[in-house]
């Protein structure tokens, strides 16, 4: 049965492609769609609630809606006299909303002593064609399995046109450096480029064949995208392995398109942006010109000064995969990771959250959908991420389309973040817990994870183990966690492949970190080269 259903969805998927690549945005076009989108903001969003929450009867959101004794005139009477975002707020001092681990469906929705179950698929946008389907990465489980659809794409790309022209790189060369399917960023950048008429020169991949083995459908959907956009007269490139220590071979692309062009783009997380920087440094390659576009990982100023050194720029974006793009760095930005809202998209609030097994609280974002073509529909769900939001005119062209909300010193409260993919924290868990202790002995008290950013700059993981542990080799220790990752799932084996290449892991023979009140976290948050801390 899966197969023929893998099957109707690639028959779609190629059915819709066609028209997907044939039509590509104006930036005029890109203006209008974006303008009307933002004065329609209100009525958007009482069409996405209205019809796929009240019109859909599995709706997960309607049994919080009932508790609350809230009805759709009673949302579309509060929107009308608080606003949006004032109409999320009182929601969720209602108690409507999902937390992460609810949307995650890790665990069932708990209301005023009601408990409703709930899986992930049930935020799953019940009007779109899933066209296909990857994996997120995981955070604290498994990854989720996330529908994509051409028409959101569609939807999302006259976004990359504005930014890109808000930053002076529209229409100039580009390659983007990321994986195949189940990795959903490379698909995802290339189509979007290809429908905002910006297709990427080259397609650089960092897991290759000896790293992954993706299963043969992914194989075959990632193939039949390349081939179906050249016979439509797309010239879609061909993924070309790059691992992450091959960072040269995209500083030599760079510098060679740079004395034809002038300029050029890549897009990539930032911890490859930082590793193509410094293979042009030791090759004496001049990046003047080049902008870098990505995320991935809070862009330190560390990281962000490495890159600038080389006369390179960097744009921070903020992205996951449930909702496609969130934001784009702002071009006058005041922090280097200054990002702006795309507000006719996402509503965004946040709400004091305790971060689990600390006795910290923060701001957390909630995010709301505003567009049908949405892959997930979200009223009010928690991310597990906070920062800081400030409304302010800064004079950058995204700033006249309406996008004055700004977003800075964003942070993860749950997960580890390393060469742009995310720690699978619960398989993490498990082989610190239970994994380790039973190769080299000791106890769970004995391993803890920390997330570590090193004197240039990269994000490590190192693993701390109690020196009462006697190892003879260190190295085993890391294959171990390795393989157990590879074995773990989809989203753990991507973590696997990335972190193996660029040697993220490495043991310190310390005791673990206890907090204050005495507790041992296996996951310990950040301590960055500057001082700082965060979990991202």
């Amino acid at each position: 049965m899966k197969f023929l259903d893998d099957l109707k969805m690639y028959w779609r998927f190629a059915s819709g492609l066609r028209s997907f690549l044939r039509h590509t945005i104006s930036l005029e076009e890109a203006r209008a769609i974006v303008r009307k989108r933002m004065a329609d903001r209100e009525k958007n969003f009482l069409r996405v609630v209205e019809r796929g929450i009240f019109g859909y009867r599995r709706s997960p959101y309607l049994p919080l809606l009932k508790l609350a004794q809230v009805e759709f005139g009673d949302i579309r009477h509060m929107v009308g006299s608080k606003g949006l975002e004032g109409t999320l707020r009182a929601l969720r001092d209602a108690g409507v909303y999902i937390s992460f681990e609810e949307f995650k469906g890790r665990a069932p929705i708990v209301r005023q002593g009601r408990v409703i179950p709930v899986q992930a698929h049930d935020f799953d946008n019940p009007y779109l064609g899933h066209y296909y389907h990857v994996e997120t990465g995981g955070t604290t489980g498994a990854g989720t399995r996330v529908e994509i659809d051409l028409d959101h794409l569609a939807a999302i790309a006259p976004l990359y046109t504005l930014a890109d022209h808000s930053h002076g790189v529209l229409y100039v060369p580009r390659v983007i450096w990321f994986g195949i399917l189940p990795d959903s960023s490379g698909v995802n950048n290339i189509l979007a480029y290809a429908r905002s008429g910006q297709l990427p020169r080259k397609w650089f991949s960092p897991v290759v064949g000896r790293d992954i083995k993706p299963a043969l459908k992914h194989r075959l959907a990632t193939g039949y995208l390349v081939a179906m956009g050249r016979i439509f007269g797309v010239p879609v490139p061909w993924a070309e392995a790059v691992r992450i220590e091959d960072a040269g071979t995209v500083a030599r692309w760079a510098a060679e398109t740079l004395k034809t062009d002038g300029r050029c783009l890549i897009r990539t997380h930032i911890s490859k942006a930082l590793r193509v920087c410094l293979a042009a440094r030791e090759e004496g390659l001049e990046l003047s010109g080049v902008t870098f576009v990505g995320g991935g990982e809070p862009p330190t100023a560390g990281k962000v000064q490495v890159i600038i050194g080389t006369g390179a720029r960097y744009v921070p974006n903020y992205f996951f995969t449930e909702a496609g793009i969130v934001g784009i760095g702002c071009a006058r930005p005041a922090a280097v990771n200054d990002i702006h809202l795309f507000k006719d998209v996402l509503a965004l609030i946040q709400y004091p959250r305790q971060v689990p097994g600390t006795e910290m609280s923060v701001d957390a974002f909630h995010f709301t959908t505003l567009l049908p073509t949405a892959p997930k529909l979200m009223l009010n769900v928690e991310s597990d991420d906070y920062g800081i939001i400030e409304t302010r005119s800064c004079g950058c062209p995204l700033e006249s389309y309406g996008f004055t909300q700004h977003l800075r010193d964003i942070r993860s409260f749950r997960k580890l973040t390393s060469e742009g993919v995310t720690l699978v924290g619960g398989e993490m868990i498990r082989i610190l817990d239970e994994v380790l202790p039973a190769k080299f002995g000791g106890s769970p008290l004995d391993y803890q994870l920390a997330e570590e950013e090193d004197e240039q700059g990269f994000t490590r993981l190192s693993l701390l183990i109690s020196p009462k542990i006697k190892i003879a080799d260190e190295a085993a220790v890391i294959e171990t966690v390795l393989e157990a990752l590879g074995r773990s799932s989809v989203a753990a084996d991507l973590a696997r492949a990335h972190w193996s290449q660029a040697k993220t892991l490495r043991v310190k023979r310390q005791e673990p970190i206890w907090t204050a009140r005495g507790k041992l976290m296996p996951l310990h948050l950040a301590r960055r080269a500057d001082g700082s801390t965060g979990s991202r």
